[in-house]
């Protein structure tokens, strides 16, 4: 009888150490998720021949010498605070420009342009990234005739 109801206390106690040890986890997976809510992200990222009414017009891979210039567009969704993001211009694997972009809460739309010479044709990239190096998409595209 003395075993039966140890036996039974012990098993009590190790369903409450297990089901307490349970909603831990489950009450630090909800912190993480919300910080990974919070979290600065890329929601649209495009290469474009201009901006008109705040949105990428005429995205391409390609663009003519003639159009004059091009733009890179990005847009994020969630910004939880102030801060900044570069877009990095390179052209054939050579640095170009880099351009310094602030966002703003609570969403954030941007893009930096470049005025085309006849230099610059040839294979083109954007590397958008954040203010620690972390890298948020590369973006590649070419100038031609």
């Amino acid at each position: 009888m003395k075993r039966t109801f140890f036996t039974s206390i012990i098993l009590l106690v190790c369903i409450a150490f297990f089901l307490s040890a349970r909603g831990v986890a489950q009450n630090n997976k909800d912190v993480v998720t919300g910080r990974i809510a919070k979290k600065l992200t890329l929601d649209q990222a495009a290469m474009c021949e201009e901006i008109k009414e705040y949105t990428p017009y005429n995205s391409a891979v390609v663009f003519s010498i003639t159009i004059g210039q091009v733009s890179c567009f990005t847009s994020f969704d969630p910004v939880s605070e102030k801060t900044f993001i570069y877009h990095k211009w390179y052209h054939r694997d050579k640095p170009s420009t880099k351009k310094t972009l602030t966002l703003n809460p609570p969403r954030w739309s941007t893009y930096s342009s470049i005025l085309l010479r006849e230099t610059d044709k040839g294979p083109w990239r954007v590397e958008i990234s954040d203010q620690n190096g972390n890298l948020f998409r590369i973006l590649r595209f070419s100038i031609t005739d």
